[in-house]
C-alpha cells in the first residue's frame, strides 16, 4: 500500500532544555490543505498495533527515514486530537540537537505523518467537499519545517509512478478534483479510462490540466 504524508501545523504544548517535548500532532475534525478531515477513533487501531508491538511511531527530522532524532514516549487519542509526547535525543544525535534549537526558538512550524490507509478507511463526505479519514495506519512522525503544501499531493502522484508503484484511489481522485473536474468526472475517468469522458464532460481539458500540472516527468 502507498504510502502518505497528513500534515499539520505543529501544536506545541511544552519543550524543556532536555529535549521533552509534547503537542497535538493531529486535530480532529478540521480540514486541512488536502481537503482531508481527521475523526475521533481513526489513530486508534494503529495505536494498539504499535502498543502490541512494545513500539511507537518513529520520530523523524523531514520525513527522512535516515534521520531518526527521538522517540515518542506516549501517543494517544483524546478529545481533541492526537496527544503526543517525545524526546530529542540532544546529546547523542546533532540533527536532534538543531531541531530542538528551532522548536524552541519557534522556527519549526509543522508535523507530518508518515501514512497509508486500508481501503475502508476513508469515505468522501459531498457537503463538506472532505475526504473523512476513519482509519489511518501511523508509520512515523515527523518534524517538518513547512507543513502542508499545494504542491505536496501531486508531488505524492508523480513520486508514486516514478517508483514503479500506481498511486491509491483516493490520491489519484483528490489529484483530478483538484484540477478542476467533479466527482462524477473524477470517479468515471478512474473506473473506465479517458473513453468515459467525453469532449463535453471536458476530456480534453482533464488532459491540458493534467500537463500543466507536471503530472508526467
Amino acid at each position: 500500500m502507498l504510502k502518505k504524508r497528513l500534515d499539520f501545523g505543529l501544536e506545541i504544548k511544552s519543550v524543556n532544555d532536555a529535549g521533552e517535548f509534547s503537542g497535538y500532532g493531529s486535530v480532529f475534525d478540521v480540514k486541512d490543505s488536502y481537503g482531508d478531515i481527521v475523526v475521533r477513533g481513526a489513530f486508534e487501531n494503529s495505536l494498539t498495533d504499535w502498543k502490541t508491538k512494545g513500539r511507537m511511531p518513529a520520530l523523524l527530522w523531514q520525513h527522512d527515514t535516515r534521520e531518526p532524532i527521538g522517540v515518542y514516549t506516549r501517543m494517544e487519542e483524546d478529545d481533541r486530537g492526537l496527544y503526543l509526547e517525545g524526546k530529542l535525543l540532544i546529546d547523542a544525535d546533532p540533527v536532534a540537537k538543531r531541531a530542538h534549537a528551532h522548536l524552541k526558538a519557534g522556527s519549526i512550524s509543522g508535523l507530518s505523518i508518515g501514512y497509508s490507509l486500508p481501503d475502508t478507511g476513508f469515505t468522501w463526505d459531498k457537503d463538506k467537499k472532505a475526504f473523512i479519514l476513519k482509519e489511518i495506519n501511523l508509520w512515523e512522525v515527523s518534524l517538518v519545517t513547512f507543513p502542508a503544501n499545494d504542491s505536496a499531493r501531486i508531488e505524492t502522484v508523480k513520486a508514486a509512478f516514478s517508483a514503479g508503484e500506481t498511486p491509491d484511489i483516493r490520491t489519484l481522485e483528490a489529484f483530478l478534483r483538484d484540477a478542476g473536474f467533479s466527482a462524477k468526472q473524477a470517479k468515471a475517468f478512474l473506473s473506465q479510462g479517458y473513453k468515459a469522458l467525453n469532449h463535453r464532460d471536458g476530456a480534453q481539458e482533464l488532459m491540458e490540466a493534467l500537463k500543466t500540472r507536471n503530472f508526467t516527468q
